[in-house]
């Protein structure tokens, strides 16, 4: 018992409040969220995809004055499709900061905002259960983890056009929005991702017709527009073309843009579902226009380019925040919570289970060992070779983190990177003619492939010597080839390097499974 000042009498037994119960819950829902989350990222800190090293090369020749650049002393070349990103990195690659650390810390700043975004519009739109379907759609998605881990824009890209869209929804519903944000976030779409304009241009439109007769609201859309088409055209001046070079190389591929599509929407089709039910109901029914709208144009860009390196469905994850938080709306205006509640749960378990039988998951899942034990020693071996500064020339079809470490003038006989190649010129055409030093090509066996990425491999290697095999994974090899002349100075470093990662990333194991990364990430 205890006694107030004015000796009143309150029981230590009495049952807390309606309105304490529900900050408790909040309270506990919000930490197992986080757990989670948390959890989620450490179990796939280790991955980061090879493409990634792509944007981080630019960086540091942006970095060391040279401009963003693939090729110091060449034309430039826009082999990235993520501007902004790239621009964030060069101040930490100017301070000789880890590109790769930077990168995920980011995206785990990032991710993080999403998940605040989500729970807390949905928490204070519709209450806790509307919260809870949106953060634990999010948090249980397996490829969540790995985007943020990857060292690309992903997720950064994701939390962006998550927050447009919240930006919209609170304009369409009548809540005050900053006059400058749709604008500014806007642009930093566009600059972020090519398509960014296109895919937050639904939410911004839905804020700018609530807001077509103020002033202000003009003013700072016009200077979007000013800022946007000035970026727009230094890019085009400066490199030469009005879109990336990725553009070129895989933009119109209409039959994989459906098989994409065909691929995507059994693994999101609850969220799909809940986005569209969003029309029925009045009170909703603006919202679900937005959130349609967002999803649409946002996957209208990968139907009609068939998008490549689509690990855990990376492109559809760009708009899955979105999802979520449909998801979470509308279960929101259930009188019923067992309904609620049901129709979450269903949401829910159909993205955990979709999640974890992601075809790719295993090879993703191991990825990173794999290639900090193959093309990462390769290209810090490069580094140390003793070849001069003229005769430091190689040509790659993983033009990543080979590229990245060695610091050498490289030839990407995929195209993403040489403008040449990926405006018509033949690769091996382009490898024969360049004559580089280093050759290194994929091979799906111990054996040298006699292709790879429409490379004719004996054709652009003849007259070279083979320096060495290096195995990444079942399935997948290094083959590596020097000029004669430099062979001794290539093989010794190089295979130096490699026989040390080979002997710290999963020594000896080399499969494809899940069982190979739970080892890897239990404390035990």
């Amino acid at each position: 018992m205890t006694v107030t000042s004015t000796d009143q009498v309150i029981s230590s037994d009495e049952e807390p409040t309606p309105a304490a119960r529900s900050r408790r819950t909040w309270l506990f829902v919000a930490i197992g969220l986080g757990v989670l989350f948390l959890l989620g990222t450490r179990a796939a800190w280790f991955f980061t995809i090879d493409d990634a090293y792509i944007t981080f090369r630019y960086s540091d020749n942006f970095a060391a004055g040279h401009g963003p650049v693939w090729n110091v002393g060449e034309d430039p070349i826009e082999g990235f499709t993520n501007f902004l990103w790239m621009l964030w990195h060069t101040p930490f690659a100017l301070f000789g900061a880890n590109l790769p650390l930077v990168a995920k810390l980011t995206s785990f700043v990032a991710g993080a905002a999403a998940l605040v975004l989500l729970v807390r519009y949905c928490h204070q739109r519709y209450g806790l259960v509307s919260a809870l379907v949106a953060g634990s759609a999010y948090v249980v998605f397996v490829p969540t983890y790995f985007h943020i881990t990857s060292g690309l824009e992903t997720m950064a890209f994701a939390a962006l056009l998550l927050r447009v869209v919240i930006v919209g929804l609170r304009a369409v519903n009548g809540q005050s929005v900053r006059t400058w944000e749709p604008p500014l976030l806007l642009v930093l779409a566009g600059m972020l991702r090519p398509e960014g304009v296109l895919a937050a241009f639904p939410a911004f439109a839905a804020w700018l017709w609530v807001n077509r007769r103020e002033r202000k609201a003009w003013l700072w859309t016009a200077g979007a527009a000013v800022v946007g088409g000035a970026y727009f055209a230094w890019r085009w001046a400066y490199y030469g073309h009005p879109f990336p070079n990725t553009f070129y190389v895989k933009f119109g591929n209409v039959d994989m843009g459906r098989l994409w599509l065909e691929t995507t929407v059994p693994v999101l089709l609850p969220l799909l579902l809940c986005t569209l039910a969003l029309l029925i109901r009045r009170d909703t029914r603006w919202s679900g226009v937005v959130l349609c709208a967002t999803v649409g144009a946002t996957y209208l860009t990968y139907v009609v380019s068939g998008p490549t390196m689509d690990y855990l469905y990376r492109f559809a994850y760009h708009a899955f925040p979105v999802l979520c938080l449909a998801a979470g709306l509308v279960v929101g205006p259930f009188r019923r919570r067992w309904l609620a509640s049901g129709i979450g749960a269903v949401a829910v378990g159909w993205i955990a289970v979709t999640g974890v039988q992601a075809p790719d998951l295993p090879l993703i899942a191991n990825y990173g060992p794999d290639l900090a034990r193959t093309h990462v020693p390769i290209g810090k071996g490069l580094a140390e070779a003793d070849v001069p500064a003229d005769q430091r020339t190689l040509a790659v079809n993983d033009a990543g983190a080979m590229p990245y470490y060695s610091r050498w003038n490289t030839i990407d006989f995929i195209g993403l990177n040489d403008e040449a190649v990926a405006h018509g010129e033949n690769p091996t055409t382009r490898v024969v003619e360049a004559r580089p030093t280093v050759i290194v090509v994929r091979s799906y066996d111990p054996n040298i492939p006699a292709d790879a990425y429409g490379l004719d491999v004996p054709l652009a290697t003849k007259g070279y010597e083979h320096v060495g095999t290096v195995q990444m994974r079942d399935g997948y090899y290094c083959q590596i080839f020097a000029l004669p002349k430099w062979a001794d100075a290539v093989r010794g470093p190089v295979m130096k390097a490699v026989d040390g990662a080979q002997a710290t990333y999963d020594p000896g194991r080399y499969e494809d499974t899940i069982d190979r990364w739970l080892d890897r990430i239990r404390p035990w």
